[in-house]
């Protein structure tokens, strides 16, 4: 390979979208002085808009052009930076030529992918040349999957450090939320479902709870996982269980972790959404009812023009009021081996799917672009906890987060 010359720290890759230019605002507030970041998107007209809306600390930010189909501006672009982050989805469609491009050229990447169809096709195509190239091939830096993965990495290594053993089982709770709905994920939901209904294997993937997992034949027999499916009584007095919309997803990272840093090796890993109070139980049961709902009616073709003008349009997303004023909790209870519990509490101020996810995106690009040997050593397709790990619990800690683990009892 001949040698790289990487004139920018940070590119990223669909600024003029909706969350592209959330991260690049975010990046013009809280990069370091020096750090060289490029704008870059199939229309430079448009980045360009975003550019002239950043301020004077994005000032000598160079404006790139590159499109998604297009594998030779990607190679390129590639090649320029030392961290890509791409806001570009649905990345099913979307997003494998850059993930190749920046495996084959060394360059670091992060997206904010929930599609468990795209992060298992990205591993069987990127992950040998990214380990080659020492390139850190990194989904899922946003909602989908940050809180879930580190809430599990910081209980692993206080069970470690306590010399309780490794994790046994671990549920992680989203406990509140407050926010807007992403036409993204919406989008993505959509692709993921219709390419299901035409392929028998991703199908079987997607049911797979261990669809990520970098070898499938190691992992344990232990039975079916203990995913929330229907509303049951809670956890703790006085709450009640229902499914979350992102466990699908989020426990498919989580244990894709546990392959490659050990935090159990019978870990039995599972998300839901609780309520509490009087109302519980028929919160629980309305949840569950219009997720099933929204499922089922993406899944009619005809009914498809009808659902999306009530849908959020990919590339859309809430006002500034509403992104501001949000937030989420999530709680972890965990059991180490020797029967030690612990609890992490993962929270933060802003819509978790848009103000929040900047920060944990942008941060995210920061980390592998700026922080080096403080990173783990680690290589190919990778997760929040085993590409980045310690270094973003503390950069989002310095941006505002709670990431609390303490033992319980």
């Amino acid at each position: 390979m001949a040698p790289v010359t990487r004139d920018l720290d940070v590119v990223v890759f669909g600024a003029s979208g909706f969350v592209g230019r959330l991260v690049a605002a975010h990046l013009a507030r809280h990069a370091p002085p020096g750090t060289r970041v490029g704008l870059a998107g199939r229309s430079p007209e448009r980045v360009r808009r975003v550019h002239g809306d950043l301020g004077p600390a994005a000032a000598g930010w160079p404006v790139l052009t590159a499109d998604a189909d297009d594998e030779a501006s990607l190679a390129a672009l590639a090649r320029r930076a030392r961290v890509v982050v791409t806001t570009v989805g649905p990345y099913l469609r979307h997003g494998l030529p850059l993930v190749r491009a920046c495996a084959r050229a060394g360059t670091h990447y992060a997206d904010l992918t929930g599609e468990v169809l795209f992060a298992h096709r990205s591993a069987e195509v990127a992950h040998a040349d990214a380990v080659a190239s020492g390139a850190r091939i990194v989904h899922s830096c946003g909602f989908d999957s940050v809180p879930s993965d580190l809430a599990v990495l910081l209980a692993a290594r206080r069970a470690r450090e306590d010399g309780a053993g490794p994790l046994r089982e671990a549920v992680l709770h989203l406990v509140s939320a407050r926010g807007g709905v992403s036409g993204g994920t919406v989008d993505s939901l959509r692709l993921q479902l219709d390419t299901a209904r035409r392929d028998p294997a991703a199908r079987r993937l997607l049911a797979d709870p261990y669809a990520l997992s970098p070898d499938r034949a190691a992992e344990p027999d232990l039975g079916p996982q203990p995913d929330v499916f229907r509303p049951r009584p809670g956890p703790e007095r006085g709450e009640w269980s229902a499914p979350f919309v992102m466990a699908p997803y989020n426990t498919r990272v989580v244990r894709r972790s546990n392959a490659l840093l050990g935090h159990g090796p019978r870990l039995r890993y599972a998300e839901d959404a609780v309520f509490r109070g009087p109302a519980a139980p028929a919160a629980a049961w309305a949840l569950t009812g219009a997720l099933g709902a929204l499922t089922g009616l993406l899944r009619v073709r005809p009914l498809r023009p009808a659902l999306d003008r009530l849908l959020p349009a990919p590339g859309s997303g809430p006002d500034e009021r509403t992104r501001e004023g949000g937030r989420f909790r999530v709680r972890l209870d965990a059991v180490a081996e020797s029967g030690r519990r612990y609890r992490v509490v993962v929270a933060a101020q802003g819509d978790p799917g848009y103000a929040a996810t900047s920060v944990m995106l942008g941060q995210s690009a920061l980390a592998l672009a700026l922080d080096g040997e403080a990173l783990p050593s680690a290589a190919g397709v990778l997760t929040p906890a085993s590409g980045i790990g310690e270094r973003l619990v503390e950069r989002l800690r310095d941006n505002g987060f709670t990431l609390d683990v303490e033992p319980v009892g």
